[in-house]
């Protein structure tokens, strides 16, 4: 890829909850059947560790199993118990195998337990136990209301490590994070910015756009003048429209690429606010301004 930058990547434990049509899981690993010839591929702890050795990431993820929600109090315990096993042999095939390329890479234990507070503090626990170089939150924003992700988000802040990275999996909208990084998020990781470019939606540093709507058809303004972006300061409103509505590829490259460089911005903000002092001040008249439809 020629990055010369860190590298995050997972394990397949995601996949193990959106693609349970088309897989099988039991204590050895899981086998997921191809939906475009019907193969089958066999994920293993240490299989995982190994492509992602292979892969050359800074931060390799554990493999675990992401519970849907709701699930029961029975279901959400075996799949935590089965993910604390499977950690357990991640941790003994990193440790058996060597980085590569000359560079440190680093295991993140994930904690499960759903939207159940003993399991959550079980698996805090658990994982902390293992002293890895961060943790991971994973199973939260699969469907839960918003206010009981934030709930069992900040459980888990309270019972990892406050010397070590945590990082919040699949969040979020510019509002989850910034109400996330309050509640002791370091790191994170969504699809969002780049899926809802593709489809339209833009968030900026006065709201969120839906570049498809004819009130921007003849607004010649920078699509957003607030952040330090080429893209973002370069295309009008107008013209990223009439890309988007004619299917033109570099409609949705635009798009995409100036959510990425929205998010980067707000980050970049909310350090700085963390750093003079005032990020909680900030924070609450962000959130308002960022949830606005323009």
């Amino acid at each position: 890829m020629n990055w010369k930058k860190p590298i995050l990547t997972d394990s397949g434990g995601y996949q193990v909850f959106s693609l349970a049509a088309n897989r099988k899981i039991n204590e050895e690993g899981v086998t997921f059947q191809s939906h475009i010839d019907g193969s089958r591929h066999i994920f293993t702890p240490e299989n995982v560790m190994d492509i992602q050795r292979i892969i050359g990431a800074d931060i390799i993820m554990a493999f675990d199993e992401c519970p849907p929600w709701p699930s029961d109090h029975f279901y959400t315990r075996t799949s935590m118990e089965l993910t604390h096993q499977w950690l357990d042999r991640c941790i003994q095939r990193f440790t058996e195998t060597e980085s590569n390329y000359g560079h440190t890479q680093n295991l993140f234990p994930i904690v499960q337990g759903g939207t159940f507070a003993d399991l959550r503090k079980q698996s805090c626990e658990y994982t902390s136990s293992k002293s890895a170089a961060g943790n991971a939150i994973g199973g939260l924003s699969v469907g839960e209301p918003e206010q009981m992700m934030y709930e069992f988000t900040e459980l888990c802040c309270d019972n990892l490590p406050l010397d070590k990275p945590r990082y919040l999996m699949g969040v979020g909208t510019p509002w989850n994070i910034l109400e996330c990084v309050a509640l002791g998020i370091d790191m994170f990781d969504c699809v969002m910015p780049t899926r809802n470019g593709r489809n339209a939606m833009l968030f900026t540093s006065k709201g969120v756009i839906n570049i498809d709507n004819k009130k921007w058809e003849k607004d010649f303004s920078p699509i957003d003048d607030g952040i330090d972006c080429m893209f973002s300061h370069y295309y009008s409103k107008a013209y990223l429209r009439h890309l988007i509505k004619s299917k033109e590829i570099l409609g949705l490259t635009i798009a995409s690429v100036h959510n990425l460089a929205f998010y980067i911005w707000l980050v970049t903000q909310a350090r700085q606010h963390i750093i003079t002092g005032d990020f909680a001040t900030w924070k609450n008249e962000m959130v308002k301004v960022l949830k606005q439809r323009l």
